[in-house]
């Protein structure tokens, strides 16, 4: 039995450009984070799930072209899915288009001991920057600290911080926001100052060096439940800690 709320991962990398190995190496890396997943069906124009017998030449030769389309695993019970998509110039930090991709899986017992690995895996697989990954639930809040309102700026939920948008954000490397778990390159940690022995000793607990040499950063011990008062305190202290993230920090 799954919850409700899935789990939405997303990931932000350089774009793709031909000959790039990326698109395949991230979901070969996520099935491999989750023994016995595989995803080999796509969705077809008319909206019906199709098998693909050869996967990985399919992927190579979609990401020659730029793309990174959906594959799944055709489990209305078990529903896995990742795909990425083009972010361009205009509306990404320093003007330089980025790879998007995202992943939902189920928020069950299995996926929770596995999110960590996935989101390293999806993360190294994509060279990304940085990323994260936090139950569907929490994630609609976190959208609204971006999201503008009819009347200007974001207006927040819960006390939580208004951030800038994409494209006002000065580098690639700066997270755009924080998650349940948070991938960060080692250029994204050493761009928000991450770790100081001092006061960071408390995530220390809870993070653990890449392959790449970049960090799993976990805020909180269950998934991300923003309306569990520890929670949420977690989440305010940390962007407390970090005022790059959503180019909060005076320039």
């Amino acid at each position: 039995m799954t919850t409700r709320s899935p789990l939405i991962l997303n990931v932000y990398a350089p774009a793709l450009v031909g000959g790039d190995n990326r698109t395949l190496a991230a979901v070969q890396a996520m099935e491999k984070a989750l023994p016995g997943l595989r995803l080999e069906w796509r969705v077809t124009e008319g909206r019906r799930l199709a098998a693909l017998p050869q996967r990985d030449a399919w992927l190579t030769e979609k990401a020659t072209r730029g793309e990174f389309p959906m594959v799944c695993n055709n489990d209305e019970r078990y529903p896995v899915m990742i795909s990425g998509r083009h972010r361009s110039a205009y509306v990404s930090p320093g003007g330089r288009p980025q790879l998007q991709v995202h992943a939902k899986l189920p928020l069950d017992a299995a996926v929770v001991a596995a999110a960590a690995d996935v989101l390293e895996a999806v993360a190294e697989g994509a060279r990304a920057f940085w990323g994260h990954a936090t139950p569907d639930a929490a994630s609609g809040d976190i959208a609204e600290q971006i999201a503008p309102t009819m009347e200007g700026p974001p207006s927040p939920p819960r006390g939580l911080p208004a951030l800038k948008l994409f494209e006002h954000i000065r580098l690639p490397e700066i997270p755009y926001y924080l998650g349940w778990l948070n991938y960060w390159s080692a250029a994204a940690a050493n761009a928000i100052g991450f770790p100081d022995p001092d006061r960071d000793s408390e995530l220390l607990l809870r993070a653990r060096r890449t392959t790449s040499g970049g960090w799993i950063v976990q805020l909180t011990d269950a998934p991300l439940d923003l309306d569990k008062p520890d929670h949420l305190a977690a989440l305010l202290w940390a962007y407390e800690r970090f005022p790059e993230i959503g180019g909060r920090a005076a320039p």
